[in-house]
């Protein structure tokens, strides 16, 4: 009898020492609303990755596979949104192009954190972590001309959907890698406080509909395309001027705070 009581207190000492041995599925789950801000980089907006910045906000899903690493996925919604009009270039400013878009993405993917955490425990109440992701996002620029919002896609401003241009419109469903770093707080046995930034690389040029180098030829588009198209084309007036960066893909980024709780109570290992 001594040695079975052994054994059994043995058994569950071990068990103990593994994160989530003493936890349901929900007591590891943890849901969260993510506010803060987005923006974006790309033709427009080169250099300031904090440039017109926007509120931005988002749920939070998170199981915690042990004290170090966690499945994480994430529905975020934000605005991007460049103007050359408010550039401190003078040939951006010339260039005279602007857009505006709503981004919503989803994402799921791995938190690492540097150090064991779980909430409510107190001991590992804090660490750093980092993310990596593959999300599908959804965009759609657009402009205002004469206080009417137009959708820029469709227009094909560089030729798109004419013999001018062999490429064809751009999808407004994309793919993205985020990747970012984080801080994870316990603020009580069941809730938590996050700090996250993510930047999103992506692989079209066209969240802000601009991704040739050179403008199509104003006499030819409009012999294939409206009025509109032209005039949104080449809104500088210099037929010879860049007009983007074939060579660079967009990127845009999310930043904010997340409050998350635990779905279910604490494990009976951690309990005090």
């Amino acid at each position: 009898m001594l040695r079975i009581r052994i054994i059994f207190i043995t058994l569950f000492a071990f068990n103990c020492l593994s994160f989530g041995q003493y936890h349901t599925n929900l007591s590891k789950s943890e849901l969260g609303i993510m506010i803060g801000g987005s923006s974006y980089i790309g033709d427009l907006n080169q250099f300031a990755a904090y440039k017109n910045m926007h509120l931005a906000g988002g749920l939070i899903y998170r199981y915690n596979i042990h004290s170090r690493l966690s499945f994480r996925a994430n529905f975020l919604y934000g605005e991007l949104s460049a103007d050359d009009a408010s550039s401190a270039i003078d040939l951006y400013r010339q260039r005279n192009l602007n857009f505006k878009t709503t981004i919503y993405e989803l994402g799921v993917g791995l938190e690492f954190s540097y150090f064991p955490f779980q909430l409510g425990h107190d001991r590992y109440k804090g660490t750093m972590y980092v993310l990596a992701e593959l999300a599908v996002f959804r965009m759609n620029p657009k402009t205002v001309v004469n206080g009417a919002e137009i959708e820029l896609r469709n227009l094909g401003t560089e030729g798109q959907g004419t013999p001018l241009n062999k490429k064809g419109y751009y999808s407004l469903t994309q793919i993205s890698i985020p990747i970012g770093v984080g801080a994870k707080l316990s603020l009580s046995k069941r809730i938590g406080l996050n700090l996250e930034i993510g930047l999103r690389k992506t692989f079209t040029d066209y969240i802000d509909d601009v991704g040739s180098d050179s403008y199509v030829d104003p006499v030819a588009l409009s012999v294939v395309s409206s009025p509109t198209t032209v005039v949104l084309s080449n809104r500088s007036g210099n037929l010879y001027g860049q007009r983007g960066n074939a060579s660079n893909k967009d990127w845009y980024l999310f930043a904010g705070a997340m409050i998350t709780f635990s779905l279910g109570q604490p494990g009976k290992c951690y309990s005090h």
